[in-house]
């Protein structure tokens, strides 16, 4: 069973309509939390160290050349697995970041210039890479940060997400853009109920959270969330107007927010080891499913 089906049968056992169940888990998400394993443990990733690329494949770098310091690798295979979640079955991901540089870089459609995602497929013969010249454990490539990171294992769990709009009482909605949420959230009878019965069916975990797969967007130093730059910036959903009837009766920026928040997943959020950065790796849905992670985008946030 799903988690999915594992919540609706709950929330009909509590005698909740089909149709509020069906309106609270279109906005229900789930996320892979990654960080440092227990005792006996799986482990299904790494932290820092050197990855393991493709036999012959070169390290990530920049227009200019220079390589881009590694955060993490997956093994897809042992990941749990998420619904509407759609991760390659197999093989590994790698993500790579240099934060200060993607900070500073404008918003765009192609591929990030300082930030990468590797997808190395099941059955690749791949080898621990050497360090780039230059690059080692006692090079910093930002102030005093070293290129390379101190190596260390990842497990996994999984834990429920909601927007803030659901699961907070005192929400403000007095934002221009948030007509569309509030809407929402009249729809929903019974909605103090359902984010409880979340809550029961998945107590928070205690973990040293890592690195977070799926979900929704953390909010970071009052900044805008990624969806919102991403309209601001002019990037436009694929989603047409049927996936959301009335949407007339708003602000087309306001719809065109929603819509991306609806298709733009968060592949990775993290920590960099820098204190006032924070690194999200966003990709579409449909862009997940194909394995196109050259259209992943980056949005390194500045947490002060």
């Amino acid at each position: 069973m799903d988690h999915y089906e594992q919540f609706r049968r709950a929330a009909i056992d509590r005698g909740i309509s089909n149709d509020e169940i069906d309106k609270f888990t279109d906005h229900l998400r789930f996320a892979i939390c990654l960080g440092s394993p227990g005792h006996d443990e799986q482990v299904v990733g790494q932290r820092g160290g050197l990855p393991r690329l493709p036999v012959g494949a070169e390290w990530p770098s920049d227009k200019r050349g220079n390589p881009l310091p590694f955060i993490a690798s997956v093994d897809c295979a042992v990941l749990p697995r998420v619904g509407r979640l759609p991760l390659p079955e197999d093989g590994s991901l790698l993500f790579f970041l240099h934060h200060e540089d993607d900070l500073l870089a404008p918003l765009g459609t192609d591929v990030p210039e300082f930030a990468r995602v590797v997808h190395v497929p099941a059955g690749a013969e791949t080898a621990v890479a050497s360090p780039p010249p230059g690059h080692d454990s006692t090079t910093p490539f930002h102030e005093n940060i070293p290129f390379l990171a101190p190596e260390g294992p990842l497990s996994a769990w999984v834990q429920p997400e909601l927007p803030e709009w659901i699961e907070e009482d005192d929400y403000d909605f007095d934002e221009l853009d948030s007509a569309i949420e509030e809407q929402l959230l009249d729809e929903l009878e019974h909605v103090e109920d359902l984010c409880e019965l979340v809550d029961e069916l998945w107590p928070d975990a205690d973990g040293n959270l890592v690195i977070t797969i799926g979900g929704y967007c953390s909010e970071i130093g009052g900044q805008d969330d990624p969806w919102t730059q991403m309209a601001r910036a002019g990037i436009t959903s694929r989603r047409d107007d049927s996936d959301f009837p009335g949407s007339e009766r708003f602000y087309p920026g306001e719809v065109e927010k929603y819509r991306l928040t609806r298709e733009w997943l968060p592949l990775a959020q993290f920590g960099t080891r820098s204190e006032v950065h924070h690194g999200c790796f966003l990709i579409s849905r449909d862009d997940l499913a194909d394995k196109r992670f050259d259209r992943t985008l980056s949005f390194t946030m500045f947490t002060e």
